[in-house]
């Protein structure tokens, strides 16, 4: 059970002082629990102790350090820079890996994907595909690049002299496999890439993205197979799903809070948790 108590009139221990006089715990408190954002670090406070509570043991801190050095390589030299900006510690980056990660072990626990989720992801599922791009400022220059190709030109040679994307452009273009659900492309870019159904098919018409303009080429499209054989992938792209869905995150953390039974002591902050739970749901006893 977890208990939430109210600082008392004897926590008058000071925080500050100053000329005027001085700011007690309780003044601090008072204030503090009057103001949103002192209710959100309250609310997000219960919400992390309950699911430590309750599925700390599923997390382990090699977990948390392999997700924190994937962030840290990530950004590299400007990671150090990108902590401070957003007023964090690399203790409090680790906590908050932590919490995202039990808050995944809660969602997997609280709701089982069901033999009809897996129907509907299968109906929109396509296997990953791997292109290769050359990457333009301009659709003039597209459109010069694919009339070069249709006259028998290399794409790995046009690739070198034309392509603007210096990550790519001596691979002969070459991408990393992507899904629809790859949010690092451009969303008209992976419509058009999966349009091409042919290994060595490329588009015949300048293919307009936020970085400018692609001729893309199929380098591998796996035939989609069947459901079974995806299950793994299909679960795992359900359960990403569900994180960023409120709705049905909400009903996982009120089962978790339910599990934790939350008893609030202080009226004024009685509500705090209305968001999950009914208030009857917490007791509020001074």
């Amino acid at each position: 059970m977890i208990t939430v108590v109210a600082a008392g009139c004897s926590s008058n221990k000071t925080v500050a002082t100053l000329k005027g006089g001085r700011i007690t715990q309780e003044e601090y408190y008072k204030e503090m629990k009057s103001s949103s954002q002192g209710k959100q670090t309250l609310q997000t406070m219960i919400i992390t102790k309950a699911l430590e509570d309750q599925y700390g043991k599923s997390v382990s801190t090699k977990q948390v350090d392999k997700e924190y050095n994937k962030y840290k390589s990530q950004y590299g030299s400007s990671f150090s820079s990108i902590l401070q900006q957003n007023g964090m510690t690399t203790a409090q980056f680790k906590k908050n890996i932590r919490t995202n990660l039990l808050t995944k072990v809660a969602l997997k626990k609280n709701k089982k994907v069901t033999n009809k989720d897996l129907q509907k992801e299968w109906k929109n599922y396509q296997p990953k595909i791997t292109v290769a791009h050359i990457l333009v400022a301009k659709k003039s220059t597209a459109e010069e690049v694919i009339t070069k190709l249709q006259d028998g030109g290399d794409f790995t040679k046009l690739a070198k002299e034309y392509s603007t994307d210096s990550a790519t452009k001596n691979k002969g273009g070459k991408l990393a496999a992507f899904d629809n659900d790859t949010t690092s492309i451009d969303s008209d870019f992976k419509t058009a890439a999966y349009k091409l159904n042919k290994v060595g098919d490329y588009t015949t018409t300048p293919v307009k993205t936020s970085y400018g303009y692609s001729v893309i080429k199929l380098l591998k499209k796996p035939a989609k197979g069947n459901m079974k054989d995806h299950e793994a992938e299909l679960k795992s792209k359900i359960y990403a799903s569900w994180l960023q869905d409120s709705t049905t995150m909400q009903k996982v953390i009120s089962k978790v809070l339910k599990n934790a039974d939350v008893s609030i002591k202080d009226s004024d902050l009685k509500d705090v948790l209305s968001g999950y739970v009914s208030s009857s749901s917490t007791s509020s006893k001074k």
